[in-house]
């Protein structure tokens, strides 16, 4: 049997313009998905719905098979949104000297190693970052603590 990262079942969530009903998928261990639809369609609602940052009013969520509130998924996953959401006064050293306290698996050398081959300068904030370099360095900070699961919602926004 095909482990789950991700099983979403009969999800439904309800604003005052808008809905998502009965959303059903899975995605298997090892698999690249991507989430497809016209603007408004409620991809991003459902990304946020999957990761906790909204409250659904209905259906079940899972990932590793377990539920998507479980504190310890979110050790499992690493995100990158549309938009660099960092504070603009940090650089990439305060970047790893904070999430290097919040995930147990941050792997600092591997930060550094990203680092460096994206030519991202450690100690310049990120507020006189160039959008590119912005998302370069969210995708890093993503991946360095070796996510089981990555989440890019429009993540290559601003990338050439």
């Amino acid at each position: 049997m095909e482990e789950n990262n991700i099983v979403v079942r009969n999800l439904y969530k309800s604003f005052d313009n808008f809905s998502l009903k009965d959303v059903s998928f899975q995605v298997p261990k090892g698999r690249i998905v991507g989430f497809i639809g016209e603007n408004g369609a409620g991809k991003s609602t459902t990304i946020n719905l999957i990761l906790n940052e909204l409250k659904k009013d209905g259906g079940q969520i899972q990932l590793f098979g377990r539920d998507h509130t479980a504190f310890s998924v979110r050790e499992d996953i690493g995100v990158v949104f549309d938009s660099c959401n960092f504070h603009d006064i940090f650089t990439a050293d305060d970047l790893e000297k904070i999430l290097s306290g919040i995930y147990k698996s941050w792997d600092k050398a591997l930060f550094e190693q990203y680092l460096n081959r994206f030519r991202l300068p450690r100690t310049k904030t990120i507020g006189s970052l160039s959008k590119g370099m912005k998302m370069k360095l969210s995708i890093i900070c993503a991946m360095a603590h070796r996510p089981k699961l990555l989440i890019l919602d429009e993540a290559t926004t601003g990338l050439v």
